[in-house]
């Protein structure tokens, strides 16, 4: 079960990441475009580690379905960026967290025609966490639209489906060969942004506040951080089944769990990011949503 413990360590970095991603969205880099671009083009920094990790050329169709499934996840990134840009944290998180992982248990019995499935006890595992995770993010006062929700599936599916394709290149490639491969296709798309979306362009030549060194240096540092949480994300995708891909979904999970604490600690300081309000009603709320992710998570590690 070491795919776990490296699955949780990794949404505890990515809920750092989230909250610097939403600063930055709401205040410095508001265009997803752009801030998806900046994103997806460092990921190609993984070339200088290339010469020393066995770097090779596989074959055609590992190649293609490598590059495809970079160009999807960065792709998908857009949507989420997007997705936070247009709608409050609370409408438009919880319904992408619910709904990934049921995608990906769907994607994943029809890629394997039905033979991957998980057991009962790890459907209900399966079923805490989800259930968890909507709940812990959930506010009544603030349900979610048609329009974000329309948002949140597409988001979703996208998701689902750079996490369930990325296991499959998993499954023909070692780990950093295949790693490298989904970046480059990542940078690819990124590199499409700016080719073919004039506002991109204009925006990244045109000296705006977004460019400042303190802006550069929290974004630089946040990518550094994502990159590290990537790995090990892709690390524990590498190492768990491919039925369990889903289970690593529905994690997402411990990274609302993170983030409630971190939410506690600066929505005062910070309230544009993720402001947590505090009253009977919530604390209960939460308290019951801690409870199913933590009991998913006990049946996971039994």
């Amino acid at each position: 079960m070491n795919w776990l413990l490296i699955a949780i360590s990794s949404y505890l970095i990515l809920a750092i990441v989230f909250l610097i991603d939403k600063y930055l969205l709401t205040s410095s880099i508001p265009n997803p475009k752009v801030y998806t671009f900046y994103v997806g083009t460092l990921g190609i920094l993984v070339l200088l580690i290339a010469p020393f990790v066995g770097f090779y050329i596989p074959e055609i169709p590992q190649i293609i379905l490598s590059l495809l499934t970079g160009a999807i996840y960065i792709y998908a990134l857009f949507w989420f960026f997007k997705s936070l840009h247009l709608f409050e944290t609370s409408r438009i998180v919880p319904a992408i967290g619910g709904i990934t992982p049921l995608f990906s248990f769907g994607l994943i019995y029809i890629f394997s025609f039905g033979k991957e499935i998980l057991s009962l006890s790890e459907i209900i595992a399966f079923v805490l966490l989800i259930s968890g995770s909507v709940l812990i993010t959930m506010q009544r006062k603030k349900l979610i639209t048609l329009k974000s929700l329309q948002f949140s599936v597409l988001t979703a599916f996208l998701l689902s489906l750079a996490f369930v394709l990325t296991k499959y290149v998993y499954l023909g490639q070692p780990f950093w060969n295949a790693f490298i491969w989904l970046r480059i296709g990542g940078f690819i798309m990124a590199l499409s942004f700016f080719i073919f979306i004039p506002e991109v362009k204009k925006e990244i030549f045109q000296k705006r506040e977004y460019f400042s060194k303190k802006t550069t240096v929290i974004f630089l540092s946040n990518q550094a951080a994502g990159a590290g949480a990537n790995i090990l994300q892709n690390w524990a995708i590498f190492l768990a089944p491919l039925a369990y891909i889903p289970i690593i979904n529905s994690l997402i999970g411990v990274q609302y769990v993170f983030l409630l604490a971190f939410a506690v600690l600066f929505s005062v300081k910070f309230p544009k990011i993720l402001k947590e309000e505090i009253s009977k009603e919530i604390i209960f709320q939460k308290i019951t949503a801690i409870l199913l992710i933590g009991a998913g998570l006990v049946l996971l590690t039994l």
